[in-house]
């Protein structure tokens, strides 16, 4: 499975804005770190402003702030404002459709959409948020471990 570039830019945006929840970040310091296009985040920011989970001051000194709760906030809250699991509207006839063979494969299809979607519901921003730490950490003590063994 693939995200859609427009969740994943969501994701990256919520989760430097959970961990900077005490001021605004602007759209070009979010679009920096992760070398986002301004105008592509600007989008998502918006429709994450419409959902709620972003809020936005205008002027000198303005940005967006989280307006959610990290713990309560699941990836697939956010991804599910860019994007459907299974959704095969407009895509027409699949080849095999109409075969026992295509009923079984769509029923395959509809299983791991439902795990993927079960997976994104169990997982916050605040998980994210504590993954990330525990990265950070992981590769901080691997470099003093390497500068030891250097020595």
């Amino acid at each position: 499975m693939k995200l859609q570039i427009a969740s994943r830019i969501a994701i990256f945006a919520l989760l430097e804005l959970a961990d900077e929840s005490d001021r605004q970040l602007s759209v070009a310091e979010i679009g920096q770190k992760y070398r986002l296009s301004s105008h592509h985040l600007a989008k998502v920011m918006n429709q994450l402003g419409r959902a709620g989970m972003v809020s936005a001051v205008r002027g000198a000194g303005g940005g967006y702030q989280f307006s959610g709760n990290p713990r309560r906030v699941t990836l697939l809250d956010v991804i599910q404002l860019f994007e459907q699991f299974g959704s095969e509207d407009g895509e027409g006839a699949e080849p095999g459709e109409g075969t026992s063979e295509g009923a079984i494969l769509r029923q395959i299809m509809t299983e791991i959409d439902d795990i993927a979607r079960a997976t994104f519901g169990s997982i916050t921003i605040a998980t994210m948020l504590k993954m990330r730490e525990r990265q950070k950490n992981a590769q901080h003590t691997l470099s003093k471990r390497r500068r030891r063994q250097s020595r």
